[in-house]
C-alpha cells in the first residue's frame, strides 16, 4: 500500500463522526431489542395460559362430586361401630358392677372394724371375769342362806362391826365381788359382747371345746352336761368357745 492510498483512508475516517458511527449501528440494537422484547411477551403470556389451564384443571376437580362408597362397605363400617358400642357398653357394665361391690366390701370391713376392734382388749378381761365367777362360787351357798343372816341383828350389833360374825363379813365380800362381776359384764355387753352357758345344749364344734366325754345314762350321746368355762361371743363372731364336757354313748 502507497503513501496516496493511506491518505485517502485517513481522510475518508475523519470524515465520519462519531454520532454518524452510532446511528450506523442503532438499526442492529432496535432490532435486538425488538426481537428480545417479543421473546419476553411471547413467554409471559405461555406462563399465564399454563397457569390458567392449571386452575382451570384444579376447580374442575374440585367441582366432580367424589363417589359415595358402595353400601356393602356402609353396612360392614356400621356392624364394627354397633360391635364396638356393645363391647363398650359391656365394659362399663363390669366397672359398676365392680365398683359396687368394692363399695359395699370396704363399708362392711369399716363395720366389722369398729365392732371388732376391741376384740383382742375384751379377750384379754374374760380372764378377770373368769377369776369374779370362781371367786363367786367358792362360796358355798348354805353360807350365804345361814339362820345368822335371815335373823334381824340387834341396833347394836349393827352399828358396831367388831360385833359382826365370819359369815357376815363373807356374804358382804360375796356381794362386793357379785357387783363387780356384773358392772364387767355390763360393761362388755355394751360392746356386745355376751356370754353364753351351752349346758343341756348339742354340741357345737364352731362354739364349744369339749374337754372331755362321759357315759351318763339319760342322755344323748353328745349333749354337753359341763361348762368349765362359759363362751363368749361378740356379735356373730365367737370371741372364746366354751370349754365343756360332752356325754358319750353308755355301752
Amino acid at each position: 500500500m502507497n503513501r496516496a492510498t493511506l491518505d485517502l483512508l485517513r481522510s475518508a475516517t475523519s470524515s465520519l463522526s462519531p454520532l454518524a458511527v452510532t446511528r450506523s449501528y442503532c438499526p442492529l440494537h432496535g432490532r435486538a431489542a425488538i426481537r428480545f422484547r417479543n421473546y419476553s411477551e411471547t413467554a409471559t403470556e405461555k406462563a399465564k395460559e399454563t397457569s390458567g389451564d392449571s386452575e382451570r384443571t384444579e376447580q374442575k376437580t374440585e367441582d366432580k362430586p367424589e363417589q359415595d362408597p358402595p353400601l356393602s362397605e356402609l353396612q360392614a363400617r356400621l356392624k364394627t361401630k354397633e360391635d364396638e358400642v356393645l363391647d363398650l357398653t359391656s365394659r362399663l357394665r363390669y366397672l359398676q358392677a365392680d365398683f359396687l361391690n368394692l363399695q359395699r366390701n370396704a363399708a362392711r370391713e369399716k363395720e366389722q372394724t369398729r365392732d371388732f376392734a376391741i376384740t383382742r382388749f375384751a379377750g384379754d378381761l374374760l380372764e378377770t371375769a373368769d377369776v369374779l365367777s370362781l371367786a363367786l362360787k367358792s362360796v358355798p351357798e348354805s353360807v350365804l342362806t345361814s339362820p345368822a343372816e335371815a335373823s334381824a341383828p340387834n341396833s347394836a350389833q349393827s352399828s358396831s362391826p367388831d360385833n359382826k360374825s365370819p359369815s357376815a363379813y363373807l356374804q358382804e365380800l360375796h356381794r362386793g365381788v357379785e357387783m363387780t362381776q356384773r358392772l364387767l359384764l355390763q360393761t362388755l355387753f355394751k360392746f356386745h359382747v355376751k356370754p353364753f352357758d351351752p349346758t343341756g345344749d348339742k354340741f357345737d364344734p364352731n362354739k364349744h371345746e369339749a374337754l372331755y366325754q362321759a357315759p351318763v345314762p339319760g342322755k344323748e350321746p353328745g349333749t354337753v352336761i359341763d361348762c368349765q368355762k362359759i363362751g363368749y361371743t361378740i356379735k356373730d363372731r365367737v370371741l372364746r368357745a366354751a370349754r365343756v364336757g360332752v356325754a358319750q354313748e353308755t355301752s
